[in-house]
């Protein structure tokens, strides 16, 4: 993703350094850089909308908290929700931070415009038994029936991230020691046990994977497509997608789910929160917390189902 045409040098310069400081000494991901470019240029655009013939775009050094705030509101009147509001002023904000501590503008404008109340959002989470439904609709008849089983284990299993799961290297693997060594955000790593089901069905998918024609870039890959290549995330995407309907399944499931179904079954049977934050790879504990009042969703929910006068 590029910046927009014609904003001039000094706003092309701010986001050409800025993508540099988010790679280099952030060590963000390709994703998440442009989720921030596409945040500023959004900015842009309303500027320039705004702007007219007698008029021109402001420098980064005039731009005021009012401007952040008309932004807002065109955002909020094109239907966006208060959350990803939230996001965006979120990238605006780490851009004008970058830009102040650079010293290119004397102060961030965005520090007095109050973040939207985005509230509490509540992921989908899968039980026991779903899960299960939908490892036992998995065609172990097909050539790559045990990779898709695989795929569920390992991503139930260890709570993976789906681009985890797709870069996850047979060098990273130590099935003797029972854990694997994960690269997650900005490249951070941690260690994440790996219980037998995962194994087992690692070890049943290996022949099929060893018979491929693999390309020499991709051979320390674990999970391959059937040309040998390393797996999409768009094709994790489309096998969870699949057996989820199969199982006939009335949610909406993503890859993520089977990663805060990991999480919330860990704590729903008494694993400490510090461990369950170090195993997702979350850089804070306040991100991790969202599981705590998924246990509570659950226990209010049952209670509900249950009690004589709900």
């Amino acid at each position: 993703m590029k910046a927009i045409p014609g904003i001039g040098k000094a706003w092309e310069e701010a986001l050409n350094d800025f993508m540099i400081y988010l790679r280099l000494e952030r060590s963000l991901s390709e994703n998440t850089r442009n989720a921030y470019l596409h945040d500023v240029n959004m900015f842009l655009e309303h500027l320039i909308h705004r702007s007219s013939s007698r008029e021109s775009l402001p420098e980064p050094p005039q731009i005021r908290d009012k401007h952040i705030e008309s932004f807002l509101t065109r955002v909020t009147d094109s239907g966006s929700s208060p959350r990803t509001q939230a996001r965006i002023l979120s990238g605006l904000n780490a851009f004008f931070r970058f830009l102040t501590m650079e010293k290119r503008i004397e102060a961030n404008p965005c520090s007095p415009v109050e973040s939207p109340k985005a509230g509490r959002h509540l992921p989908v989470v899968l039980s026991l038994n779903e899960i299960e439904k939908i490892l036992n609709t998995v065609d172990l008849s097909i050539p790559e029936g045990h990779r898709n089983k695989a795929i569920i284990e390992v991503l139930y299993g260890c709570g993976l991230r789906v681009s985890e799961l797709t870069g996850l290297k047979i060098s990273q693997m130590f099935p003797d020691q029972g854990f694997i060594r994960i690269i997650g955000k900005g490249d951070k790593q941690r260690l994440v046990p790996i219980g037998s089901h995962a194994l087992k069905a690692l070890r049943l998918y290996y022949p099929w994977r060893n018979s491929l024609n693999i390309k020499p870039a991709d051979d320390d890959y674990v999970f391959l497509n059937r040309y040998g290549r390393q797996i999409s995330r768009n094709m994790v995407f489309i096998i969870v997608r699949e057996l989820a309907s199969r199982a006939g399944l009335n949610k909406t499931i993503s890859p993520h789910t089977f990663r805060h179904s990991f999480a919330t079954h860990l704590i729903e049977n008494g694993a400490d929160l510090r461990v369950v934050q170090e195993m997702l790879g979350h850089s804070s504990i306040l991100t991790t917390e969202i599981y705590t009042h998924l246990d509570t969703a659950f226990w209010q929910h049952a209670i509900l189902n249950h009690h004589p006068r709900p």
